[in-house]
């Protein structure tokens, strides 16, 4: 019923403008006319919802240390593979060190074995531990190179600084979030969440339009990309994602509200606002134009919802092709008009 209160400030709206028309012509009343339009249209879905990027991702260290630098403040532009942040890395290579030596003498070790028992002096089983012993060594090498690779946060993409958790000289576990990273590379989109019966009136490709309150009145277009396939359990809610691709340029975490607009819906007639007369809630009144083109008949209307500057038409205007606008605040049932171009 929300939307059907907003028809009532409108329609006085539209009888103001009837009383502006032109003063009877004779007998007859100057009016304007709009065609009555029909339209497989169902109800918007409007919501409250926060802009973000597409992919956030949460960067971390793979081994535990001393953070030593942090390259990277928040709200910061970064590219892919910029350095961000690095741990203290004596002992971190003094790690690869050890495992590069060791690696060495066991390569040694198996030359020797294998030597010895071509010389018949080693057995097989002698020269098969060496062999052993080269490739554990070797693997460990491989382990302590892979946690020096990531002792050191590297951009994995293009995107902007969300967060960051962490300064030089903090202890940290493996796998504390150090930098939160938005990424640009899938582009942004509004989240909002929708109670059931409005979930189920949308789908995937669904046009959106979105205003934020903080960039004044520019509206930016979109679409339904992801809806959830679960309620969320604390709230009840599915969470909804729409594509915003003009909208990269804005900071995250803005407070928007989105009109979804579904594709699917029921057929029905579409007036302008200016049409009707002495809405009430779910009703209104409205004069069609008579089939001889020189009367006009009041009818009751039901509306179904509000659709941009139209109105959406449950009821009540069956047969009718055209509907009166300017002067209809002037005519009575069955009055004489003069329709002007």
């Amino acid at each position: 019923m929300s939307r059907i209160a907003v028809l009532v400030p409108l329609a006085l709206v539209a009888c103001g403008r009837g009383r502006a028309a032109a003063p009877p012509v004779g007998d007859a009343v100057a009016v304007r006319v709009a065609p009555v339009s029909m339209d497989r249209i169902a109800p918007p879905v409007t919501a409250t919802g926060t802009l973000g990027p597409k992919e956030e991702v949460t960067l971390s260290f793979k081994v535990g240390g001393v953070v030593s630098r942090i390259l990277v403040d928040e709200g910061r532009s970064i590219r892919a593979g910029d350095t961000l942040a690095v741990l203290d890395l004596s002992e971190i290579d003094a790690a690869v060190v050890r495992a590069r030596s060791a690696a060495e003498k066991a390569e040694r070790d198996l030359t020797r074995a294998r030597r010895l028992y071509a010389d018949s002096v080693a057995t097989l089983e002698q020269a098969q531990n060496a062999q052993t012993g080269r490739d554990v060594a070797h693997a460990e090498l491989e382990t302590a190179l892979f946690n020096r690779r990531y002792a050191v946060i590297v951009a994995p993409a293009s995107g902007l600084i969300l967060r960051r958790s962490a300064e030089p000289g903090e202890l940290v576990q493996a796998g504390t979030p150090i930098l939160t990273l938005g990424s640009h590379a899938r582009g942004v989109v509004m989240r909002a969440a929708l109670a059931d019966h409005d979930v189920v009136l949308i789908r995937r490709g669904d046009r959106a339009v979105v205003r934020f309150d903080a960039v004044g009145a520019r509206t930016f277009d979109g679409a339904v990309t992801e809806i959830a396939g679960a309620a969320d359990p604390m709230t009840g809610t599915y969470r909804v994602e729409v594509t915003l691709p003009a909208a990269s340029g804005l900071a995250s975490g803005l407070i928007g509200r989105v009109e979804i607009r579904p594709a699917a819906g029921r057929p029905l007639m579409l007036v302008p606002i200016e049409a009707l007369l002495e809405a009430d809630g779910a009703t209104a009144t409205v004069y069609a134009l008579a089939p001889d083109g020189r009367h006009a008949e009041r009818r009751a209307v039901r509306i179904a919802f509000l659709a941009g500057d139209r109105v959406a038409i449950a009821s009540g205007l069956e047969g009718v092709t055209a509907v009166v606008t300017d002067g209809a605040a002037y005519l009575d049932d069955g009055a004489a008009v003069a329709v002007r171009p």
